[in-house]
C-alpha cells in the first residue's frame, strides 16, 4: 500500500537529522514520505518569489490577460492532428489527475481580515486575482475595493508544512505546495490517496474484492461510478427543469476531479469496470482467496497497466522518440536514491501543455461512428460537470466513439488555446467563468517558478536573449513579436507560456524544454517507484509478458460496448473502417488471468 498522510501536520512531525554538510533528511533509511500524499511538491531549482518568501512575483497589473488575450486569444482556427487521436489528450489529463492534485486554499476570505476574494479586487493572501486591463464583459467581476480595475478570481495554492530549517537558523521557510495526491503512476484516481477515501470506493458487502458501483442507474447493464453521498444535493449541473425528485449527483472515484468535463468521466468508469472485472476473474480462479485478496490483487494489476499505457503507448508521442531515450531510456532497476515525488514545475506549467491540444467539443457518436441522431455532439462547457449527461443521453459509448475517431487538436505554429477555456470554464465553487491561459500564467507566479530562461538552463539548452534567439526556437514570427511586446525582454519570459510556443520536436507534441522537464519526470516516476511493474520483485517474468500484451484499446473492448477499435487507442486511423474487431486485440481474456497468476 502507498504511503499516505491524512493530516498536512503529520509530514512536519518526522524526525529529521542535520548531515555535516547541512543537509536535513528524514531518519529513516528508505524515505517514506518521498512521494507520499500531502507532502510538497519537488523543487528542481529554487522558488522564486518577490520577496524570497512567498510572495507572487509579476504584480504589474494586466500583464496576465493581456498575454492571454494577444498571445493565446482568437478565432478557434487551430489545426487537426492528422496522427493522433482526442485519446491522447483525455488520458493525459486522466494520468495527470493520478499524479498530482495541488489544492487550493480553504479559506476564501484575506488572512488578514478583509472582504471575501469574491468580492474584490485587491492583492490579500489568499486572494491573488488577476488584473484585467481590456474589457472581457463576460467574465469579469467588480470588486469593491477595486478602485476602478476589473479582474478575474484566483485563490493561491494552499502551502504545504514549512521545512524544518538546521538547528540555530533563524531563517523563514520558502512557500511550498501540496500534492495531495501519492505521486506514483498507481491509480489514485480509482483508489484514492488516502486510507478512508479507500475504504469508502470499496463494496464492503462483495465477497470478490469490487469498488463500489451505482446502485441506481445502469449503462445498459454495465456499471456506472456510485454517487457521492452527501446529506445535502451535490452541486453538479443538472438536466434543464430537473426536479429535486430526478436530481443526479456527482460521480464519486478516487479523485474528486473525476465530474470535471465528460470525457474524464470516461475513464474513470472505464478502469472502475476494468477492476471489478479482474477481481470477479481471479476469484474465479482462487475459490479460497478472501474479499481483500481479490481486491489488492485486482488493484495491482491495475495499477501496473496504468503505468504500460503511460509510458510505453502514451509518452513517447508526446515528447518523441528521440527525447525519450535521452530523458527516459530502457527501464533497469528500482533506484531507492532517486526521489519520485512530482516536481512542481512539471504539474503547474509542463505537463500543462495538454491545455493546448483540447478539441472545442466533445463528440458523441453512434454505432456507425456518425453523429449520435439522438445526443449530437457538444460544445465542452456544456460537458463540465454535468454526470446527469452519462446516466439520461447515451452512456458511455458514444462519447468513447468520438475519443477514439476525432483528433487532437495542433495548435502550432499558431499557438492557441479555443474559447471554449479561454472565456467559458468554470468550476463548481466558481462565480465566473474563468480563463484558463491566464489561470496558468497567474498560477506559476503564484507557485514561485523561475522564469523560461532559468529552466532553459536546467535542462541544458541555449537561452535567450534576443529576438533572434526567439525565432531560432518560435517559427511564428507574429507570436515573436508579441512576446517581445509585451515581455520587454526574452529573459522575463514565464515557463508556460514560453514552453507552449516553442515549436515541437520531431515526432512528438513538445518543444525541447517541455519534453526535458516531461521526460526527467517521467523518469523519476519509474525509476524511483519500488512497485514499477517491471521491477522484478513485483511480477514473474512470465507475469510481465502478459500484462505487456495489453493495451487501452483491450480496456475498451473488455468494459464497453464497442465491437471495433483502433489497435493503438491514441492513433487516428484514416476512417473507423479502419478500426479492427476486438477479438484481434490482445490480451484480456479469463486466460490472461490465469496465466498471470500461476
Amino acid at each position: 500500500i502507498r504511503p499516505s498522510i491524512d493530516l498536512v501536520f503529520l509530514a512536519c512531525r518526522v524526525h529529521l537529522i542535520e548531515t555535516s554538510d547541512g543537509l536535513v533528511l528524514p531518519f529513516t533509511r528508505f524515505h517514506p514520505l518521498w512521494g507520499s500524499a500531502n507532502s510538497a511538491l519537488e523543487r528542481w531549482l529554487d522558488a522564486y518569489y518577490e520577496d524570497g518568501l512567498h510572495e507572487p512575483r509579476g504584480w504589474n497589473v494586466g500583464r496576465v490577460a493581456r498575454l492571454s488575450n494577444e498571445l493565446l486569444g482568437g478565432e478557434d482556427n487551430l489545426l487537426s492532428d492528422h496522427e493522433l487521436s482526442h485519446m491522447i489528450v483525455d488520458w493525459g489529463q486522466y494520468i495527470d489527475h493520478d499524479i498530482a492534485r495541488t489544492p487550493e486554499s480553504v479559506s476564501r476570505v484575506p488572512f488578514g481580515g478583509g472582504s471575501d476574494c469574491n468580492d474584490s479586487c485587491c492583492y490579500n493572501s489568499p486572494c491573488f486575482p488577476i488584473q484585467v486591463i481590456v474589457s472581457r464583459p463576460s467574465i469579469l467581476q467588480k470588486g469593491s475595493q477595486s478602485s476602478g480595475r476589473e479582474c478575474l478570481q484566483f485563490i493561491r495554492s494552499a502551502s504545504a508544512c514549512p521545512a524544518v530549517a538546521p538547528s540555530g537558523s533563524k531563517t523563514f521557510p520558502v512557500r511550498q505546495q501540496l500534492n495531495a495526491f501519492t505521486s506514483f503512476i498507481d491509480a489514485s484516481t480509482l483508489y484514492g490517496s488516502s486510507e478512508g477515501l479507500g475504504v469508502e470506493l470499496q463494496n464492503i458487502g462483495s465477497d470478490v474484492g469490487l469498488l463500489q458501483s451505482n446502485t441506481k442507474y445502469t449503462d445498459n447493464g454495465r456499471e456506472l461510478l456510485p454517487f457521492v453521498r452527501n446529506d445535502l444535493p451535490s452541486p453538479c449541473i443538472q438536466a434543464p427543469g430537473t426536479e429535486d425528485t430526478f436530481r443526479v449527483e456527482c460521480f464519486l472515484a478516487g479523485d474528486s476531479r473525476a465530474n470535471e468535463v465528460l470525457t474524464l468521466t470516461v475513464m474513470h468508469t472505464l478502469w472502475l469496470r476494468e477492476h471489478n472485472r479482474l477481481a470477479r476473474s481471479l476469484k474465479q480462479l482462487n475459490h479460497h482467496w478472501s474479499a481483500q485478496t481479490c481486491y489488492q490483487e485486482a488493484r495491482k494489476i491495475v495499477g501496473a497497466l496504468h503505468q504500460v499505457i503511460t509510458m510505453r503507448d502514451y509518452l513517447p508521442k508526446i515528447i518523441g522518440p528521440e527525447a525519450f531515450e535521452k530523458y527516459v531510456g530502457t527501464y533497469r532497476s528500482y533506484n531507492e536514491s532517486i526521489n519520485p515525488s512530482v516536481s512542481n514545475v512539471f504539474t503547474t506549467a509542463a505537463f500543462r501543455f495538454g491545455h493546448m491540444t483540447v478539441s472545442a467539443h466533445e463528440y458523441r457518436f453512434d454505432e456507425h461512428f456518425q453523429d449520435h441522431p439522438n445526443f449530437p455532439s457538444l460544445p465542452l462547457h456544456e460537458a463540465f460537470f454535468a454526470p446527469w449527461r452519462i446516466i439520461r443521453e447515451g452512456g458511455v459509448d458514444p462519447l468513447l466513439r468520438g475519443m477514439l475517431a476525432t483528433p487532437a487538436m495542433r495548435p502550432f505554429p499558431e499557438g492557441q488555446m479555443i474559447s471554449e477555456l479561454r472565456m467559458k470554464l468554470f468550476g463548481l465553487n466558481e462565480v465566473k467563468p474563468l480563463d484558463l491561459a491566464a489561470l496558468n500564467l497567474q498560477r506559476g507566479r503564484d507557485h514561485g517558478l523561475p522564469g523560461y530562461n532559468d529552466w532553459r538552463e536546467f535542462c541544458a539548452l541555449r537561452t535567450v536573449h534576443t529576438e533572434k534567439d526567439l525565432q531560432e526556437i518560435i517559427s511564428n514570427q507574429r507570436r515573436v513579436q508579441k512576446l517581445l511586446k509585451v515581455y520587454g525582454h526574452p529573459g522575463d519570459m514565464d515557463v508556460w507560456l514560453g514552453g507552449i510556443l516553442e515549436d515541437p520536436l520531431q515526432a512528438g507534441r513538445v518543444g525541447p524544454l517541455f519534453a526535458c522537464l516531461i521526460g526527467r519526470q517521467m523518469k523519476v516516476l519509474r525509476d524511483g517507484d519500488r512497485f514499477w511493474w517491471e521491477n522484478p520483485s513485483v511480477f514473474t517474468a512470465g507475469q510481465r509478458a502478459e500484462i505487456a500484451r495489453h493495451s487501452l484499446s483491450r480496456i475498451i473492448c473488455d468494459d464497453s460496448g464497442l465491437k471495433h477499435v483502433p489497435r493503438d487507442a491514441f492513433h487516428l486511423e484514416s476512417s473507423p473502417q479502419a478500426f479492427v474487431p476486438c477479438k484481434q486485440v490482445p490480451g484480456g481474456t479469463l486466460s490472461w488471468a490465469s496465466r498471470l497468476l500461476h
